[in-house]
């Protein structure tokens, strides 16, 4: 296929992918150098806090890069059961990302090495000391450490793999057909996809986040969590898109309409992040029982207090002013820095949500380990989605809706 139908195989693309691999060799190793030094410096008596640390780091660049994948897979489903122009135009960057799932499955597993380290209800003596712990034993471990939280794990990837390999093979038949097949399968599928999805993604919030707090819960949570990955994986959709259509075939099609629809869609997203971040507080704030309000005090002392604000100001109030403007939405590059920049709260939203499941003592230097991570694990994700991306065409011209898409002015 010629580069007009796939700009995303030139030079340019290559080059992205060589500096992917750079920052993951360049982001894993100066995670493993600052775990190796902090682990001889703690001393023999906290270096298993050192271990904790350099697990829970991990934790929060997995979330992050795993929260762009399942953002893009809900927004998929989302889009072919609803239709709209705007999703013809980032379909291709939606499928990509979710063909990452299985890298990401695959780098699941350092984290079950860490169980004991990361969750008390992993902790024999911990167990032992509390009645609470002791009833939620079976459905964490069952038998020995982890045991259904490894088969549940499992069984979410299998669940969100197999959702996205079907709709990602039948977007490729589609591709090879030269009259457009009805996408009635497309929707038979999405509706239950976004019910199984919601369904995993509940159980995995709770046994990936919300235990590491165990005697904390949130009936609101799973759904919190949820909102956050598709504004996770919608926001980085829109800046791959505009990043795209600086060249055929994108610029060709994409408007300054289906830039406003996009815009106005990342503002409805942030909006309902921020109606469910709102629900949750006002909830624990109306309950104040003893078992609900640490999680907020331990994310309102201590430092962590200024990070608070700052996810007030800059993950809703901000982007929600500025995306009130319709200039803003219908120009690319403010619209991609709005969405640059809710990339770079939501990492911030996932570290505050993490990393204060355990004190820190004054001790301020894990933020390195977690950008490290982050930039290590990001590497690796980026160069597996440019590699899917250029793989196929950049729009699903034998779409039923591609030609009313593309006439969307």
């Amino acid at each position: 296929m010629s580069a007009a139908v796939h700009p995303a195989a030139g030079p340019a693309w290559d080059r992205i992918q060589r500096g992917a691999l750079l920052a993951a060799a360049g982001g894993l190793g100066l995670f493993l150098l600052v775990a190796v030094v902090l682990y001889f410096l703690a001393g023999s008596a906290h270096q298993s806090e050192s271990v904790r640390q350099l697990f829970l780091s991990y934790l929060v660049a997995y979330n992050f890069w795993l929260g762009v994948a399942l953002g893009c897979l809900v927004i998929l489903m989302l889009q072919y059961l609803t239709g709209g122009a705007w999703g013809i135009v980032i379909r291709r960057v939606l499928e990509s990302g979710t063909r990452t799932l299985g890298l990401l499955a695959v780098l699941f597993v350092p984290l079950v090495f860490g169980l004991s380290f990361l969750y008390l209800w992993a902790q024999p003596k911990a167990v032992d000391a509390s009645e609470d712990l002791r009833h939620k034993s079976l459905y964490f471990n069952g038998g020995f450490t982890g045991m259904w939280y490894i088969i549940r794990a499992a069984g979410y990837f299998v669940v969100w793999l197999l959702v996205a390999y079907f709709l990602n093979k039948w977007s490729a038949d589609q591709d090879r057909e030269a009259v457009p097949r009805e996408q009635r399968r497309f929707r038979l599928l999405s509706g239950p996809g976004l019910v199984l999805y919601g369904l995993t993604i509940t159980f995995a919030s709770v046994d990936w986040v919300m235990s590491l707090e165990p005697f904390w819960y949130s009936t609101i949570y799973p759904v919190l969590f949820a909102t956050g990955q598709v504004l996770t994986g919608f926001a980085f959709a829109v800046t791959v898109v505009i990043l795209l259509a600086t060249r055929p075939p994108l610029s060709e099609v994409i408007t300054p309409r289906h830039l406003r629809d996009l815009g106005s869609l990342l503002l409805a997203f942030v909006m309902f992040w921020a109606y469910m971040s709102v629900s949750q507080l006002i909830l624990i704030w109306v309950g104040n029982l003893p078992e609900e309000i640490p999680w907020y005090l331990r994310r309102s002392r201590e430092g962590w207090q200024g990070l608070a604000i700052v996810i007030v100001l800059c993950h809703f109030a901000l982007p929600f002013l500025l995306l009130l403007y319709r200039d803003i939405k219908k120009d690319p590059r403010r619209l991609a820095a709005v969405a640059v920049g809710l990339l770079v709260m939501r990492f911030i939203d996932v570290f505050w949500w993490i990393e204060p499941a355990y004190r820190h003592d004054g001790e301020y230097v894990f933020w390195l380990l977690d950008i490290a991570a982050t930039v290590g694990l990001g590497g690796l994700w980026v160069w597996w989605f440019v590699g899917q991306l250029k793989s196929r065409p950049l729009l699903p011209t034998h779409d039923p809706y591609y030609a009313e898409a593309v006439r969307h002015d």
